[in-house]
C-alpha cells in the first residue's frame, strides 16, 4: 500500500472528526436527512448494484440481491427514521434518597461518538456496509467504509455513489486490498465495526486495541440446527435447504451443521434433499443459484469435502438434474451432505461458508446440547420441533448470538431484535435500539442542588459522627 494512501485515510478521518466537532450540537433533522439520502441511493441504484454484485460473484440472483441487500437495507433505514426520536431521548435516572428531595437530578444522554469505521465483507456487500451505516447515521456519527476487495466492482460502485450522495466529511468509501484494510483497522476511529471471519476478527480487534478503539465484531462460527423428534422433517428440510442454498451458503448465519436423532437421520437428509429439488431443479444454468465468490473459496470448499471423504465420511451430492460439475467454470457447487462425520474432519472444525452440510446424530436431546456446548458459541442456533419443554431445554442450556425456532436465519431480519454474536462469534450488536446505543456514548449527567450535599452527608472533612452515620446508613 502506498504511503500516500494511508495519509489520505488519515486526512479523511481528520476531516470528518473536525466537521463532527464543529457541527455539535447537530440537529435531528440532519441525521434524518443523511438516512434518507442513504435510502435514496439504494432505491435509485438498487438494480445497478444487483447487476454489479452478480458480476462480482460470477452468478448471483438479482431478485435475491434486491431482497437481501437493497430492500432489507432500506427497511433498516425506515426503522431508524421511525424510532430515532425515541431512541435519542434523554433518560431520567434515580438518585439516592434523600438527594431527590433536595433537588438533585440524574440523566443519561445518548450522544454520538464521532467517526465510525465500517469494515464490511463480500457476501452481502451492500447490506453489510449500509445496514450498520443506517444506525451509525441515526446515532449522529460520520462514517468511513472499507468494503471487501473480493467484490471489487461493487466496492467501486459504492464509492462512486456515496460520493454523489454525501460529502467527504459525512460518509466516504475507501477501496483497496488487504494492506489497505489492515491500515484502515489501525486508524484511531471512535468506534469500529467489522463483519467477517473469527480469525480476521482477532486481528481487527488487536489493531483497534492499539488506539483503544471500541469494536463491534460480527463474526460467524458453526451455527447448529438441532432437530427434535417432534419436528416436521419435510417442512424443516425445505427451510434448512433455503437457508443453506441462499447465496450458495455464503452467509454468516447459514446453518453450518445439523444434529438430528440417530433414528431420524435418513428422514432429515431426505427432507433437505427434497427441499433443494423443489427450489433448484437445476443448478448450473439457474440464475437463482449463486456461484462461489472466488477460485480460492471454491478450492477451500472442495478441500473440506475431500478431507471429510478421506476420513470416512459418506458424501451425498444433491444434484437434482444430474449435472456434470467437473467441467463447469461457473464455480457452482451442489449441496453436499456429509454423513458419519467426526471432529477430526476440517468440515467440523471450520466455519463452512458454502453449500456443505455435515450431519451429526444423537440419542437423547442432552447429547445434542452437550455437543453444542462443547464447541465455540455460535452466531446463530436453530431448533426444529413442537415439544415446548424440549425447545426450552435447548434454549436455556445453550448460548448463541441469536436463535430462530422452526426456521433458520430469520431472527436477523427482525429490525427490533439485536443482531450480534457472543465469544468467538462476535461482540456487540446492532439493529433496533441496541444498535443505536452501540454507536452512541451513554453520557451520565448529574445535577447537584445548591445545598452542600457533601457536608450534609458527612463526606467532607473533618470526619466525625456524621461520617459514621452516613456509612452506616449506606450499608443498611
Amino acid at each position: 500500500m502506498a504511503v500516500d494512501q494511508r495519509h489520505e485515510m488519515e486526512r479523511l478521518l481528520r476531516l470528518q472528526r473536525d466537521a463532527f466537532t464543529a457541527s455539535r450540537p447537530e440537529s435531528m433533522a440532519m441525521r434524518k436527512d443523511r438516512i434518507k439520502r442513504a435510502m435514496a441511493l439504494l432505491k435509485e441504484h438498487g438494480h445497478t448494484l444487483a447487476k454489479t454484485m452478480s458480476a462480482d460473484f460470477g452468478s448471483r440472483s438479482a431478485h435475491q440481491s434486491m431482497i437481501t441487500d437493497i430492500a432489507a437495507t432500506v427497511s433498516a433505514g425506515k426503522d431508524a427514521l421511525a424510532h430515532i426520536d425515541a431512541w435519542a431521548r434523554t433518560e431520567r435516572r434515580k438518585v439516592q434518597f434523600p438527594l431527590g428531595l433536595l433537588g438533585a437530578k440524574a440523566e443519561v444522554r445518548y450522544e454520538p461518538k464521532g467517526v465510525i469505521g465500517i469494515l464490511s465483507p463480500w457476501n452481502f456487500p451492500v447490506n453489510l456496509a449500509f445496514g450498520p451505516l443506517m444506525q451509525v447515521l441515526a446515532a449522529g456519527n460520520r462514517a468511513m467504509i472499507k468494503p471487501s476487495e473480493f467484490t471489487e466492482r461493487t466496492s467501486l460502485l459504492m464509492k462512486e455513489l456515496v460520493s454523489e450522495y454525501f460529502t467527504p466529511d459525512e460518509v466516504v468509501v475507501i477501496t483497496g486490498g488487504p494492506e489497505v484494510a489492515a491500515a484502515f483497522t489501525s486508524l484511531p476511529f471512535d468506534h469500529l465495526v467489522f463483519t467477517g471471519s473469527t480469525a480476521t476478527g482477532r486481528r481487527v480487534m488487536a489493531a483497534a486495541a492499539e488506539n483503544l478503539v471500541p469494536v463491534t465484531l460480527e463474526l460467524g462460527g458453526k451455527s447448529p440446527v438441532v432437530m427434535g423428534r417432534s419436528a416436521n422433517f419435510a417442512r424443516a428440510g425445505e427451510r434448512i435447504a433455503l437457508g443453506k442454498m441462499m447465496n450458495a451458503g455464503q452467509i454468516c448465519l447459514a446453518p453450518d451443521y445439523m444434529i438430528v436423532p440417530e433414528d431420524k437421520e435418513s428422514e432429515a437428509i431426505a427432507g433437505v434433499s427434497r427441499g433443494v429439488e423443489r427450489m433448484y431443479p437445476a443448478l448450473l444454468e439457474n440464475d437463482d443459484y449463486a456461484s462461489i465468490v472466488s477460485d480460492r473459496h471454491f478450492a477451500r470448499l472442495q478441500g473440506l469435502v475431500a478431507d471429510a471423504r478421506s476420513k470416512g465420511a459418506e458424501v451425498i451430492e444433491v444434484n437434482p438434474a444430474g449435472e456434470d460439475f467437473s467441467g463447469a467454470n461457473a464455480r457452482k457447487m451442489p449441496l453436499t451432505i456429509l454423513r458419519n462425520v467426526n471432529d477430526d474432519m476440517l468440515a467440523m472444525q471450520e466455519e463452512i461458508f458454502g453449500p456443505v452440510l455435515p450431519v451429526v446424530t444423537y440419542g437423547k436431546i442432552d447429547e445434542a446440547i452437550d455437543y453444542v456446548n462443547a464447541h465455540d458459541r455460535p452466531l446463530g442456533l436453530y431448533y426444529f420441533g413442537h415439544a415446548r419443554r424440549e425447545q426450552e431445554q435447548v434454549l436455556t442450556r445453550t448460548i448463541s448470538g441469536g436463535v430462530t425456532t422452526n426456521d433458520v436465519i430469520f431472527h436477523v431480519s427482525m429490525e427490533d431484535l439485536p443482531f450480534g454474536g457472543v465469544g468467538p462469534s462476535g461482540m456487540g450488536a446492532y439493529h433496533g435500539i441496541e444498535g443505536f446505543r452501540e454507536f452512541s456514548h451513554a453520557r451520565a449527567v448529574y445535577h447537584q442542588p445548591r445545598i452542600d450535599i457533601a457536608k450534609l452527608g458527612g463526606f467532607k472533612p473533618p470526619y466525625g459522627k456524621a461520617s459514621a452515620r452516613a456509612a452506616k446508613t449506606l450499608m443498611k
